[in-house]
């Protein structure tokens, strides 16, 4: 049908962007997913696109190539990421730099890329998928965090910039999800981090373990990408509600001592040396 909306998904081949564009195209949208990768399986009403967000040519021509086949894009949803894990000290900056290349380059990139049609039409919807680590940072996920936090601010910035044009803006910002992102992240490194670093892979694969599907992020995008007055920040699971809260409410100390309980690290400042 002609006048169906047209969604395109980054980071489509699996996890939140696979589960996010089967429902759009579930829920009338036509989609195309963009990935590396085709998504796995038959059957689907998804149009595979291939994508690098961290490419400027491999974008344009994403963008171009959808735009050609479907005469517009009403929906982007930036979805592609993945996580560098590790203490802070122990990660190169080449790999905190290609952390943000992706996470938060790639939303520029692609975001960039379709504004003009969008400010040409006065219509359309960009939609991020962010994440509590942007809320609130997970020790041992630290470039992670910090691109989910820039991510936040680039959006909300956005927001106010493209409302003159009926450019939609959002943020969906999940807890744990039970996700082929998860994959164990890297286990050798500085021998000091060790210990602290082996119980915050331990609690977060636990959180894993316990998280609901991909599906209810999918579903909140697609009420979302429905919806012409969508909040900035849409926030998915207990988790997600619970974490934010506490954040806000509980006295600073009291909120760091309760992360660190959460992550089994100690709560107090490290023993001095015996004398």
């Amino acid at each position: 049908m002609a006048d169906r909306k047209v969604a395109l998904v980054t980071g489509a081949s699996s996890g939140i962007g696979e589960a996010t564009a089967r429902q759009l195209a579930a829920a009338g949208f036509r989609v195309f997913g963009g990935s590396r990768t085709a998504a796995a399986g038959r059957g689907t009403q998804v149009g595979h696109v291939t994508l690098d967000v961290r490419d400027d040519t491999s974008v344009r021509a994403c963008v171009s190539h959808v735009l050609r086949a479907a005469g517009r894009i009403d929906v982007l949803v930036n979805n592609a990421g993945y996580l560098c894990a590790g203490a802070v000290e122990e990660i190169p900056v080449s790999e905190a730099k290609a952390q943000f290349e992706t996470n938060y380059f790639g939303v520029a990139r692609m975001t960039a890329a379709v504004l003009p049609g969008m400010r040409e039409r006065r219509a359309g919807h960009i939609i991020t998928i962010s994440s509590l680590t942007g809320l609130a940072a997970v020790p041992f996920w630290g470039h992670y965090s910090a691109s989910k936090f820039a991510v936040e601010g680039l959006m909300e910035a956005l927001r106010h910039e493209v409302r003159p044009f009926g450019i939609v803006v959002a943020l969906v910002e999940p807890g744990a999800i039970k996700t082929p992102f998860y994959t164990p992240p890297r286990q050798a490194g500085i021998d000091a981090y060790a210990g602290p670093r082996g119980r915050v892979f331990a609690a977060t694969a636990e959180l894993e373990r316990k998280a609901p599907g991909p599906q209810v992020v999918a579903r909140t995008v697609v009420s979302i990408a429905s919806d012409p007055y969508p909040a900035l920040r849409n926030k998915v699971t207990k988790q997600t509600r619970r974490t934010t809260l506490l954040k806000r409410f509980t006295p600073a100390a009291a909120f760091e001592a309760g992360v660190r309980r959460s992550f089994k690290l100690h709560t107090s400042a490290a023993p001095s040396p015996a004398r």
